[in-house]
Order: C-alpha cells, then sequence, then structure tokens
C-alpha cells in the first residue's frame, strides 16, 4: 500500500488551526501581562508617584501602599480590649487606686490612661492633664509627634529638647506617621529618632550594620523604651551604657544621682519607668530566637497574591493565627490559654507587689510623722525607690509581663523583697526611737 499524502483542504484547516492558535495565545500573553502589571501595582513594589523628603502625611503615602495605609488606619479603631490592655483608654488610676499613692508627687498620680493606637500617638498627649499640672519640655514629643526629626533639624538637638513644650505644641499636627519608619525613596525600613542612635552607639551597636529582621525591631525600639531627661535641657536619654536589664538601670540612675521626682508622703528620690518593651523584650527566648517586633505586631498577611506587613499594630491576642500560629503550630485556643495563664500570673505579681510597697509607704510616712529624719531613714527610702521602680518596671510595660514572663516575675519578687525589707527597717528604727523615748 502506498501512503496517503494529506490534501490541500486539510493542509488549510492545519493553517486556519496553527494561526488562530497564535492568536489566542497572543491574546492570553496580553492578559496575562495585564494581570501581571496590575498585581504589581496591587503589589506596591514601586512607587506610582513620588515622594518628598519631608512628605509626613500618611495619606499621601498611602496612594501609592493603599493596603499598608488601610491597615494602618485602623489604628484609631477605639474600644478594642484584651484582658489587660488593647485601645479602649480606661482610667488606670480608677483600675488601680494604689497608683495614686506609688507615684504621690509625681503627674502620673494625677492622669495615667491605657494606651490608645498609634493614631492617638499626639493626640493623647496634647490631652493629658499632665500637660496642665507639670511644665513639659519639647522632649515629651519627640515619639510622639512626626514633626520631631524635622524640627530638630531646624532648631538642633539640644534645643528642640529643652524647649517648653507649651511653646511648641503648635507645630505638632501629627502622631505616627510612615517617615518615622520608612525611607520614602526606598521604603527601607530606618531610624529617625536620635536619641535612640546616641544610645545604640554609646553600647557599642553600629547601626549601618543592621539586618532587615533587626530593624523589624529597632524601628520599634526608637520609641518603646525607657527613657529620662538629661541635664538642665532636657535632653531625651536612654539608660543603657551599663546594659538593658533593670538591674543595670538602677544602677545607672544610681551612679549618675537621678531621680524624677521626691515622692509626697516618704520622702524617697523616685524613678518612674515609661514604657519599657524593648528593655523587657531583650531579656525573652523570643529576642534571642530572632524573633522582631513586627513579626507578632504586624505579621505578614496575604491579599491575593501579594504579601504585605499589617500595620494594624495591634496586640496578637486579636490576630493569633497570623501573629503566633506561623511559628507555633498549636491551636488557637491553646495558645490564647498560653498567653492568659502568663498575664493572669504577672496580674497576680503586681498585686501583690502592690501590697508590700502600699505597707512601706504607710511605714515610712509614720516614722517621718514620728520624727525620724531622711537622713536615718534614707536607707529605707533608697529601697523604696528600687522596689518602687522594678514593680513600675513591669506595670507601666505594655505586656503583662507576656514580652518576658521569667524576667517580669524575677523583677516583682525582687520588688516585693526590697518593699518589705525598707518597711522592716523603718519599723525598726521607730521602735529604737521609741525605746529611746522611754
Amino acid at each position: 500500500m502506498t501512503k496517503s499524502t494529506p490534501s490541500r483542504r486539510t493542509w488549510l484547516w492545519v493553517g486556519v488551526a496553527f494561526v488562530a492558535g497564535l492568536v489566542i495565545m497572543a491574546g492570553v500573553a496580553a492578559l496575562l501581562v495585564n494581570i501581571q502589571s496590575r498585581m504589581n501595582e496591587s503589589k506596591m513594589s514601586g512607587q506610582i508617584i513620588p515622594i518628598a523628603e519631608n512628605e509626613l502625611d500618611p495619606a499621601v503615602w498611602g496612594q501609592n501602599y493603599p493596603r499598608q495605609y488601610d491597615t494602618f488606619k485602623k489604628t484609631q479603631i477605639d474600644g478594642n480590649r484584651t484582658p489587660y490592655g488593647g485601645s479602649d483608654p480606661y482610667n488606670k488610676l480608677e483600675a488601680y487606686p494604689i497608683l495614686k499613692r506609688v507615684w504621690n508627687g509625681y503627674a502620673f498620680a494625677v492622669d495615667f490612661n491605657e494606651e490608645r493606637g498609634h493614631f492617638y500617638a499626639l493626640i493623647d498627649q496634647k490631652e493629658t492633664k499632665r500637660q496642665e499640672v507639670v511644665k513639659q519640655p519639647a522632649a515629651c514629643a519627640n515619639c510622639h509627634a512626626a514633626e520631631s526629626p524635622q524640627l530638630i533639624a531646624q532648631m538642633g538637638w539640644e534645643a528642640f529638647n529643652g524647649t517648653p513644650y507649651k511653646e511648641i505644641q503648635d507645630q505638632f499636627h501629627l502622631g505616627s506617621s510612615c517617615a518615622d519608619c520608612h525611607d520614602p525613596k526606598t521604603m527601607e525600613l530606618r531610624i529617625t529618632r536620635p536619641a535612640f542612635i546616641n544610645a545604640m552607639t554609646k553600647r557599642g551597636v553600629d547601626l549601618s550594620t543592621a539586618t532587615r529582621q533587626e530593624m523589624r525591631t529597632y524601628v520599634c525600639a526608637q520609641c518603646h523604651v525607657e527613657y529620662y531627661f538629661q541635664g538642665d535641657n532636657k535632653v531625651l536619654t536612654f539608660p543603657w551604657e551599663k546594659g538593658l536589664q533593670i538591674d543595670n538601670i538602677i544602677d545607672y540612675y544610681n551612679e549618675y544621682g537621678f531621680k524624677d521626682w521626691t515622692h509626697a508622703e516618704t520622702g524617697a528620690p523616685m524613678l518612674k519607668a515609661q514604657h519599657p518593651e524593648f528593655e523587657t523584650y531583650s531579656t525573652s527566648l523570643h529576642y534571642r530566637s530572632g524573633v522582631a517586633c513586627a513579626d507578632c505586631h504586624m505579621p505578614y498577611m496575604r491579599d491575593g497574591a501579594t504579601k504585605v506587613s499589617d500595620h494594624w499594630l495591634r496586640s496578637p491576642l486579636d490576630n493569633v493565627n497570623q501573629a503566633c500560629q506561623t511559628c507555633h503550630k498549636i491551636d488557637e485556643q491553646a495558645l490564647k490559654d498560653r498567653i492568659t495563664i502568663i498575664q493572669n500570673n504577672t496580674a497576680q505579681l503586681l498585686r501583690t507587689t502592690e501590697g508590700a510597697l502600699g505597707d512601706l509607704i504607710d511605714t515610712l510616712a509614720a516614722a517621718k510623722q514620728a520624727g525620724l529624719t531622711d537622713e536615718q531613714l534614707a536607707e529605707a527610702q533608697q529601697m523604696h525607690r528600687e522596689a518602687s521602680m522594678r514593680y513600675d518596671f513591669v506595670m507601666s510595660e505594655n505586656s503583662t509581663g507576656f514580652h518576658s514572663p521569667q524576667e517580669a516575675a524575677r523583677s516583682l519578687g525582687i520588688a516585693i523583697d526590697t518593699a518589705r525589707k525598707g518597711q522592716l527597717i523603718a519599723e525598726r528604727l521607730m521602735m529604737g526611737r521609741e525605746s529611746a523615748a522611754k
């Protein structure tokens, strides 16, 4: 048999099919290119419009990065409340009345509320009653106003810090801004607050060599830290030269001879902790394992084919699936229960410490009323200072122990012991005075 050859008609249909295939493929390719182009825009991997170096308004940045901006806007949501925090600005002085005595003579005894989201950073600072009872310096605005870095560049570091807050507050308009943490040209993470740079330099840390993962903690550590105002110019300073643990920080303050105020009842030279999240977290297993603040508080999330960082900046308890279960392959409720156990235990220790501090204050006040001098009570007053600071280091840190459970328990355990020893010393001094009087 001879082979049959394709007819001319068959070849024609093959040609038509081939051309049609090419057209379809071209159409599909064009469609894919269009889809990819839109996906690239949605990924916000590049800037659609240039962002000026001095641009602070998050809404402008949000034109290029709408997903991040949409989540950041949620920081103004009010009313979210976890068992020991959230964004519900309840009055902590009413919730824990002992604080009025712990901080007696200081502005925090007048006004101390649960912090709200980053959106309110400047609003709450301007509205706090502490502004009414104390002449606060502009140094307070370093982290609460997006304009601070620009004003520092104009005025100089020391001049900015030392200027009274009331004299400069009209130049503060925005709280947290994208510019606080991101370079507008590259979107790389950056440090914008001089106090952090100064403190890390004194510790021998070269920030120029920091990895991106380290920067995902460092941008938070610019503000979520313990600090004080040094000297007459009220220069914002982080007390880290001896280390980041509470023991190191107390040693630093003792050596420097610094005090925030004199206690109205006991006459002790007191210290007030601010919000030492970074210092506390640096002692934790998570930190030593390379987990960044952003991993838990700004976890990555999927939106279609795009992966972006959640800029809601909230408690991981509100977002356990993204914040915790990425690493911990454990049931969500089991993880929540573990967090609750840690926070409940820490809260119990806080209440016990408050009882010890209250008794110490009562005893020291009675000793002074009995005629004992500050010189005679100096040792007991020093114990009041250190016990109160250790307590405050946990009380004013915004995790109720979770950032470093063992360190929080250790600090409170020593605080209780120190307070009771101070109470015992004051009681013995009073007994000695009574015996001498007989």
